[in-house]
Protein backbone atom coordinates (compact mmCIF):
# COMPACT_ATOMS: atom_id res chain seq x y z
CA UNK A 1 0.00 0.00 0.00
CA UNK A 2 1.12 3.55 -0.69
CA UNK A 3 2.76 5.18 2.35
CA UNK A 4 0.49 7.85 3.81
CA UNK A 5 0.88 10.46 6.53
CA UNK A 6 -0.74 8.22 9.15
CA UNK A 7 2.01 5.62 8.61
CA UNK A 8 4.93 7.97 9.30
CA UNK A 9 5.17 7.47 13.08
CA UNK A 10 5.41 3.68 12.71
CA UNK A 11 7.85 4.02 9.80
CA UNK A 12 10.12 6.27 11.87
CA UNK A 13 10.01 3.78 14.76
CA UNK A 14 11.16 0.99 12.43
CA UNK A 15 13.77 3.29 10.89
CA UNK A 16 15.23 3.98 14.36
CA UNK A 17 15.25 0.27 15.25
CA UNK A 18 16.96 -0.77 12.03
CA UNK A 19 19.46 1.94 11.08
CA UNK A 20 22.36 3.49 12.95
CA UNK A 21 21.83 6.78 11.07
CA UNK A 22 18.03 6.86 10.69
CA UNK A 23 16.09 9.25 8.52
CA UNK A 24 14.06 11.82 10.42
CA UNK A 25 10.29 12.15 10.43
CA UNK A 26 10.68 15.31 8.36
CA UNK A 27 12.74 13.45 5.75
CA UNK A 28 9.92 10.94 5.24
CA UNK A 29 7.31 13.70 5.19
CA UNK A 30 9.25 15.59 2.55
CA UNK A 31 9.63 12.42 0.47
CA UNK A 32 5.93 11.59 0.39
CA UNK A 33 4.60 15.15 0.19
CA UNK A 34 7.11 17.04 -1.95
CA UNK A 35 9.29 14.65 -3.92
CA UNK A 36 7.61 14.00 -7.27
CA UNK A 37 10.33 11.50 -8.19
CA UNK A 38 9.61 9.33 -5.14
CA UNK A 39 7.28 6.42 -4.46
CA UNK A 40 6.98 4.92 -0.96
CA UNK A 41 5.08 1.87 0.21
CA UNK A 42 4.30 0.09 3.47
CA UNK A 43 3.61 -3.54 4.32
CA UNK A 44 0.51 -3.20 6.46
CA UNK A 45 -1.64 -5.67 8.39
CA UNK A 46 -4.52 -4.59 10.62
CA UNK A 47 -3.18 -1.04 10.78
CA UNK A 48 0.33 -2.09 11.80
CA UNK A 49 3.31 -1.26 9.57
CA UNK A 50 5.63 -4.26 9.26
CA UNK A 51 7.99 -2.74 6.74
CA UNK A 52 8.40 0.05 4.23
CA UNK A 53 10.33 0.81 1.09
CA UNK A 54 10.91 3.68 -1.27
CA UNK A 55 12.49 4.57 -4.56
CA UNK A 56 13.15 7.46 -6.86
CA UNK A 57 12.66 7.30 -10.61
CA UNK A 58 15.14 9.47 -12.48
CA UNK A 59 14.87 9.22 -16.26
CA UNK A 60 15.15 5.48 -17.01
CA UNK A 61 16.75 4.48 -13.70
CA UNK A 62 15.22 3.63 -10.35
CA UNK A 63 17.15 4.17 -7.14
CA UNK A 64 15.93 2.25 -4.10
CA UNK A 65 16.31 4.70 -1.25
CA UNK A 66 15.34 2.39 1.60
CA UNK A 67 13.79 -0.92 2.44
CA UNK A 68 13.31 -1.95 6.05
CA UNK A 69 11.37 -4.61 7.93
CA UNK A 70 10.62 -4.72 11.64
CA UNK A 71 13.22 -6.98 13.29
CA UNK A 72 10.52 -9.29 14.68
CA UNK A 73 9.02 -9.76 11.20
CA UNK A 74 12.12 -10.68 9.23
CA UNK A 75 12.39 -13.89 7.20
CA UNK A 76 8.63 -13.91 6.63
CA UNK A 77 8.57 -12.60 3.07
CA UNK A 78 7.88 -8.96 3.92
CA UNK A 79 11.16 -7.69 2.44
CA UNK A 80 10.67 -9.69 -0.75
CA UNK A 81 7.10 -8.45 -1.16
CA UNK A 82 8.24 -4.84 -0.70
CA UNK A 83 11.11 -5.30 -3.15
CA UNK A 84 8.72 -6.77 -5.72
CA UNK A 85 6.40 -3.80 -5.26
CA UNK A 86 9.31 -1.42 -5.86
CA UNK A 87 10.39 -3.30 -8.97
CA UNK A 88 6.86 -3.25 -10.36
CA UNK A 89 6.58 0.48 -9.63
CA UNK A 90 9.91 1.07 -11.37
CA UNK A 91 8.76 -0.96 -14.36
CA UNK A 92 5.40 0.85 -14.55
CA UNK A 93 7.14 4.23 -14.46
CA UNK A 94 9.51 3.33 -17.28
CA UNK A 95 12.72 2.47 -15.45
CA UNK A 96 15.00 0.11 -17.36
CA UNK A 97 17.35 -0.67 -14.47
CA UNK A 98 17.51 -0.33 -10.71
CA UNK A 99 20.28 0.53 -8.26
CA UNK A 100 20.73 0.65 -4.50
CA UNK A 101 23.32 0.86 -1.75
CA UNK A 102 23.50 -1.73 1.02
CA UNK A 103 25.77 -2.01 4.05
CA UNK A 104 28.73 -4.27 3.44
CA UNK A 105 27.84 -6.15 6.65
CA UNK A 106 24.14 -6.64 5.77
CA UNK A 107 24.35 -10.13 4.27
CA UNK A 108 20.62 -10.79 4.72
CA UNK A 109 19.70 -7.83 2.52
CA UNK A 110 22.42 -8.64 -0.02
CA UNK A 111 21.06 -12.18 -0.34
CA UNK A 112 17.55 -10.83 -0.94
CA UNK A 113 18.79 -8.47 -3.66
CA UNK A 114 20.85 -11.22 -5.33
CA UNK A 115 17.76 -13.44 -5.36
CA UNK A 116 16.11 -10.83 -7.59
CA UNK A 117 19.13 -10.50 -9.88
CA UNK A 118 21.02 -7.57 -8.38
CA UNK A 119 24.80 -7.73 -8.75
CA UNK A 120 27.56 -5.84 -6.96
CA UNK A 121 29.10 -3.15 -9.14
CA UNK A 122 31.08 -0.99 -6.74
CA UNK A 123 31.71 0.37 -3.26
CA UNK A 124 30.97 3.74 -1.63
CA UNK A 125 33.57 4.10 1.13
CA UNK A 126 32.14 5.40 4.42
CA UNK A 127 28.64 5.82 2.97
CA UNK A 128 27.02 4.69 6.23
CA UNK A 129 28.91 6.88 8.72
CA UNK A 130 31.47 4.23 9.69
CA UNK A 131 30.77 1.52 7.11
CA UNK A 132 31.13 1.09 3.37
CA UNK A 133 28.16 0.53 1.09
CA UNK A 134 28.07 -1.94 -1.74
CA UNK A 135 26.52 -0.55 -4.90
CA UNK A 136 24.23 -3.11 -6.51
CA UNK A 137 22.50 -2.95 -9.88
CA UNK A 138 19.68 -4.80 -11.55
CA UNK A 139 20.16 -4.38 -15.30
CA UNK A 140 16.61 -5.38 -16.23
CA UNK A 141 13.45 -5.83 -14.22
CA UNK A 142 12.33 -9.49 -14.25
CA UNK A 143 9.36 -10.17 -16.49
CA UNK A 144 6.32 -11.74 -14.91
CA UNK A 145 6.67 -9.92 -11.58
CA UNK A 146 3.15 -8.54 -11.86
CA UNK A 147 1.65 -12.04 -12.06
CA UNK A 148 3.74 -13.31 -9.12
CA UNK A 149 2.78 -10.33 -6.96
CA UNK A 150 -0.92 -10.63 -7.78
CA UNK A 151 -0.86 -14.36 -6.97
CA UNK A 152 0.73 -13.65 -3.58
CA UNK A 153 -1.89 -11.02 -2.81
CA UNK A 154 -4.64 -13.56 -3.57
CA UNK A 155 -2.96 -16.08 -1.24
CA UNK A 156 -2.72 -13.44 1.48
CA UNK A 157 1.10 -13.50 1.63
Amino acid sequence: MQMRLEHIEQVVTIEQEVYTSPWSKNAFLQEIIDNRLASYFVALLAGTVYGYAGLWIILDEAHITNLAVRPDCRRQGVGGALLEKLLMEADCKGAAKVTLEVKRSNRLAQNLYRKYGFVRRGVRPGYYSNEDALIMWLDSIPSGLHAVYKARLKEGK
